[in-house]
């Protein structure tokens, strides 16, 4: 069956018969999304306040992206682990722990650039709008599989304008890339919730299996988070420079 039949399934209150195994698993996602937000924002305190690993990372072009590129691979391999049934819950656990501390590294910037009141605001509007948003991707009847198509399109664009923007400088431009991405991750954080749903509501256990779908879910909720709070601390954040 595929996935947008079982979308239609699923949100027919009569008809929805999810597996014992759907609380535990969904527990499970948002506990490593936490994790990984954990890791990722001690990470980034952490060198930012070591001069000596700022220069390392942000003054050596290779070094920079290098780790950019890691993560990318790690990235690729976490949501492949679904369908590698010879890669093991633990490998996948332990990729998503040092992408999670990768990224945290290179976002290091964020605190050197923003004042600590900017980023904590910035972070409690994040929580906030991802917890709404999420929820109503989780309880909507709603079908938002064309949805999906549509914002992947709108973040190659997203993508390609902040590319451009990068060679122009349009301070006018920059708002409407931030607004752009606001609303992009907004919408890819319902989707993503709501696709979380169908794949676990059908798994029938605690597999190892239906674990790896769980963390690959929580890897996707982390980055549209991640994503959100970096376009919205252009609105929020009172820059130090």
């Amino acid at each position: 069956m595929e996935i947008d039949e079982l979308e239609r399934t699923i949100r027919k209150e009569e008809s929805i018969s999810l597996s014992e195994a759907f609380p535990a698993l969904m527990r499970k996602v948002y506990l490593w999304m936490t994790l990984a937000l954990a890791i990722s924002g001690v990470t980034a305190y952490g060198v930012a306040n070591s001069p000596a690993l700022l220069q390392a990372i942000y003054s050596n072009s290779l070094v920079f992206f290098g780790i950019i590129i890691a993560e990318l691979v790690m990235v690729w391999k976490i949501a492949g682990s679904v369908w590698k049934e010879n890669r093991s819950l633990t490998t996948t656990t332990l990729m998503f722990v040092i992408f999670s501390a990768l990224n945290g590294a290179t976002l290091a910037y964020i605190f050197a650039m923003f004042s600590t009141t900017a980023i904590v605001k910035t972070f409690l509007v994040s929580t906030t709008t991802f917890a709404a948003t999420a929820a109503f991707g989780y309880f909507t009847r709603r079908d938002l599989t064309k949805l999906g198509g549509i914002l992947l399109m709108a973040l190659i664009g997203l993508i390609i304008a902040g590319l451009v923007n990068m060679f122009i400088a349009s301070s006018t431009m920059d708002l409407m890339v931030s607004a752009l991405g606001v609303l992009i991750f907004v919408g890819l954080t319902a989707w993503d919730s709501q696709r979380i749903k169908v794949q676990l509501a059908m798994a029938p256990d605690l597999s190892e299996s239906s674990q790896k779908i769980a963390l690959a879910g929580a890897l996707s909720l982390y980055l549209d988070f991640i994503n959100l709070f970096l376009y919205l601390l252009r609105f929020f954040g009172n820059s130090d420079n």
